[in-house]
């Protein structure tokens, strides 16, 4: 299928099988087979499909910073889609831990070695070469990276896909009392302890920082995960959420109802709180709104790009805290940065920050670099699509999606109103096709 009917064909199928749950939702019942992320077709259970990428002397290389869902995806279809392109993919760990589906493991319902996807496919279906450093500087004039241990590389083009970073909260110092758990891993794994401890009338805080955040969602499928789990397994507990914004910025309809009437024994919602000030100690949370306790505190700081862009300088817009892009490449809008593209959270654009729409920024992207690579120019009438699943209960789930289709006249993507849906309401249906969804966007990336 040619680059562009692709990319038309993608943004077209959300509902028909590319929906992935964004901030933490879930699937069925799986075995560990099933559940196993390899980054591997047997992961899939499917097998093995043929795939031609392109042979022939090198004719440009292509550095690309992080193997989260924007970067391994960028990186397989530069391979797949370019002229001679040789890609590297920069990252520090060997393999990607998901935050999708990842609040299913606070409920014991999926495991964290369920959420790792590893390389092995991209490097050995796809050529692509992986190296394992960390990034500590950018040349973005020369075109050149240098890592933690001296190894400078340079190419023809960078993407930088580094995710987000958190501001730092007044009072938290170095304590890991008050796990985010909002970049999956080793504090997903502690937040999951803290709530099987949890005591019987025990509170849980969950915070929500100002947008933009990463999985607009996210927080609120979280929260009503967490009142039902708490309802089964710590009868008499309740769950405090502080939200830092006026009103649901998600899924209002839903989330409202759930919050209010299905979970609404176990939520109490407190709006504009905004957090001042937290004293571990204590599991003291100091708010705009006044001061709570809890025995748990998944606290979700404000969010910014990753340290690589800031310390970069190419943190130039939302007041600093995210990057610039022109969406029709995702080139830098950084005066002379223009060989450098960012993609995935740490971007600034008008689409949600979700692994989803970091897949779909990264075919954009990796359309657009080959086309600049060959001496052509950019598509202009790229169109992505935004897929969520939301997780109400720990068995039944909701659904939205809208598709964006770049506007001439702003500049920027828009969505296009006849694309925007949302389920009406929550069933188990919903919650069992979202490991099948979940599937096919992993095995899009890393497969």
């Amino acid at each position: 299928m040619k680059r562009r009917n692709f990319l038309n064909a993608t943004a077209a199928s959300v509902t028909a099988g590319m929906l992935a749950a964004c901030g933490g939702g879930g699937g069925g019942e799986e075995t560990q087979a099933e559940q196993r992320g390899d980054g591997s077709d047997s992961a899939h259970d499917s097998p093995e499909r043929p795939v031609t990428v392109p042979n022939g002397p090198v004719k440009s290389r292509v550095i690309v910073v992080g193997g989260g869902m924007g970067g391994a995806t960028v990186a397989k279809y530069l391979r797949l889609w370019g002229d001679g392109v040789e890609v590297t993919l920069v990252e520090r760990a060997s393999s990607y831990t998901s935050n999708i589906m990842s609040s299913l493991v606070l409920t014991g319902q999926r495991t964290l070695a369920s959420q790792d996807f590893r390389y092995d496919t991209l490097i050995r279906k796809y050529g692509v070469k992986v190296m394992l450093g960390d990034v500590v500087h950018i040349d973005p004039v020369g075109v050149k990276v240098t890592l933690s241990t001296g190894t400078v590389l340079s190419a023809d083009r960078i993407v930088l896909s580094p995710g987000i970073d958190f501001d730092d909260v007044p009072g938290m110092g170095a304590s890991n009392k008050m796990p985010h758990a909002w970049s999956a891993g080793p504090q997903t794994a502690l937040l999951a302890s803290q709530l099987a401890a949890l005591p019987r009338n025990g509170t849980v805080i969950l915070t929500i920082p100002q947008v933009p955040y990463r999985c607009p969602p996210g927080p609120y499928e979280r929260a009503c995960l967490m009142a039902d789990w708490i309802k089964a397994k710590s009868p008499g507990g309740k769950l405090v959420v502080l939200d830092a914004n006026p009103d649901f910025v998600a899924e209002k309809d839903n989330f409202s109802s759930a919050f209010h009437g299905l979970h609404g024994g176990v939520i109490e919602y407190v709006t504009n709180a905004s957090v001042t000030q937290v004293d571990p100690a204590s599991m003291r949370v100091s708010t705009t709104q006044g001061v709570f306790r809890g025995d748990v505190v998944n606290l979700i700081p404000r969010q910014k790009a990753g340290k690589l862009i800031v310390g970069s300088g190419l943190a130039n817009a939302t007041e600093g805290r995210f990057a610039g892009v022109n969406v029709l490449s995702y080139a830098s809008t950084v005066a002379g940065a223009d060989k450098v593209h960012i993609i995935g959270d740490s971007s600034a654009t008008t689409q949600p920050k979700a692994g989803h729409i970091a897949n779909q920024e990264a075919k954009v992207c990796a359309d657009a670099i080959s086309r600049l690579l060959s001496g052509m120019t950019p598509d202009v009438a790229p169109v992505t699509n935004s897929a969520c699943y939301s997780t109400i209960t720990m068995t039944q789930a909701s659904w939205l999606t809208a598709a964006f289709q770049y506007d001439a006249a702003t500049q920027a993507m828009k969505v296009v109103p006849a694309s925007s849906a949302a389920s009406a309401g929550w069933d188990k249906r919903n919650f069992g096709e979202m490991s099948t969804w979940f599937k096919a966007l992993m095995a899009d990336s890393f497969a």
